[in-house]
């Protein structure tokens, strides 16, 4: 999907974001135990915009202990927030019931998809997208595949990337569906510049 010297119309990614545990047991189950994180500032530092077009759309997963380095990570990268695209509630994984996830207050369990643009708004294909999305959980950090084929049937076969993509097999690999990809656990990962000069084409 590659065209206008590799500058893309949709830009999906699921930050490897940091998340401060309190606990020995918290430590067992956060993300540091099966990918690389990053901070912030890390994050910050890439030059997004150079592989944005001019008119591009951002759809970015957090959770709601990261919302505000989101909205700050969405305005670093050039975007201006507009609102929540998906939500994605967790089912169980060998049932129907709700899953029950960790939580300081209440016990999470849904996960959103910001949505963001630049530019000039991205012309919508469907009027028909749902935002609420309720199936069930797959391997650890694996988001549901449907939500990026409602992303396409959304905007249309634009030129698209996946940031921090996972492996193909061990996740629907968004390849097969049009997607480039951005990422140190998959084949064929482009690279970023870094405000600053140098190149990445992994998340560490």
């Amino acid at each position: 999907m590659r065209e206008d010297n590799n500058k893309y119309s949709i830009i999906y990614a699921d930050p490897p974001w940091n998340f401060r545990v309190w606990s020995k047991k918290g430590e067992s189950r956060s993300p540091e135990q099966h990918y690389v994180t990053q901070g912030l500032d890390y994050l910050k530092s890439m030059d997004i915009q150079s592989i944005a077009k001019k008119d591009s759309v951002l759809l970015m997963w957090t959770t709601f202990p990261c919302l505000e380095q989101a909205l700050e990570l969405v305005k670093s990268w050039g975007f201006t927030y507009k609102t929540v695209a998906f939500t994605w509630i967790k089912e169980n994984k060998c049932n129907e019931q709700l899953f029950c996830g960790m939580g300081y207050y209440t016990r999470a369990n849904a996960e959103i998809v910001l949505l963001a643009t630049r530019g000039k708004p991205l012309k919508r294909v469907a009027k028909n997208i749902r935002q609420v999305l309720v199936s069930k959980l797959g391997r650890h950090s694996e988001k549901p595949a449907e939500i990026r084929r409602r992303i396409v049937s959304l905007f249309g076969r634009r030129s698209r990337i996946e940031l921090f993509a996972r492996d193909g097999n061990s996740f629907p690999s968004a390849t097969d569906d049009g997607w480039d990809v951005f990422g140190n656990e998959v084949k064929g990962s482009i690279k970023i510049p870094m405000k600053g000069g140098t190149n990445v084409n992994k998340t560490a």
